[in-house]
């Protein structure tokens, strides 16, 4: 689990695993920790988001891109969530950008799930949540060869495959009320910018959403889980 400032922690994403059994082993290349050179004694590999650009020229950006390629040809599962689905896409070659208007999406937002995404939803016995929690002013688009899940407003393209074990999400399904707390406390600066929404829209998107993203994230990691490729 790689995660980008002193302070941050893997939020629900890392007590489902945790609760599944696997114990987390957390990295921060950014203050130096180093990366492993096979996923051989991992069963998979999540990056999650930060403050920062997958175009920013920091070292520890590059070697965090570039390290996905061990992800990848060694099949395991990997997921980018919102600044590690930039990187998977940068590492395959597309682009990263911010919106032309200076939008972001900051709050609770709709998702369109594709026909490919569907076929997705099929597998797990559980439908993908309608509405998501975002915090980002960047995107990306679909790289060739990767397929498009679901889709949105000012960012259109919100979740890809590559391969077979290879996820990008912009959304943010490991959020806890602790998380939404101080991210809208200590980046309230942030809601001010075009298509942001204010606190308590997140707060009350929170009551009506949540459940049916925390089913969505439960179904999806037993059917991540289960794309590692034994020895």
């Amino acid at each position: 689990m790689i995660l980008h400032q002193e302070h941050s922690t893997p939020g629900r994403v890392g007590r489902f695993l945790i609760e599944r059994g696997y114990p987390l082993d957390i990295r921060r290349p950014r203050y130096g920790d180093p990366l492993p050179a096979t996923m051989a004694h991992h069963a998979g590999a999540i990056i999650f988001g930060g403050p920062m650009s997958a175009n920013d020229p920091d070292d520890f950006v590059r070697l965090e891109t570039e390290w996905i390629g061990t992800v990848l040809r060694e099949a395991a599962p990997y997921l980018g969530i919102c600044l590690g689905a930039q990187m998977l896409a940068s590492h395959l070659g597309a682009r990263v950008y911010a919106h032309h208007e200076g939008r972001a999406e900051i709050g609770y937002y709709p998702l369109t799930i594709t026909d490919h995404g569907a076929a997705a939803e099929a597998r797990l016995s559980r439908p993908w949540p309608r509405h998501v929690y975002q915090w980002h002013r960047e995107g990306f688009d679909c790289p060739t060869g990767a397929t498009c899940l679901a889709t949105g407003g000012d960012f259109p393209i919100q979740a890809i495959q590559a391969g077979n074990a290879a996820y990008g999400i912009q959304f943010h399904p490991e959020v806890t009320p602790a998380m939404m707390y101080r991210w809208t406390t200590r980046a309230h600066e942030r809601m001010a910018m075009p298509g942001a929404q204010p606190r308590d829209a997140h707060l009350e998107g929170w009551y009506l959403h949540d459940a049916a993203v925390a089913a969505w994230l439960n179904a999806f990691l037993d059917h991540w889980l289960a794309l590692k490729q034994p020895a």
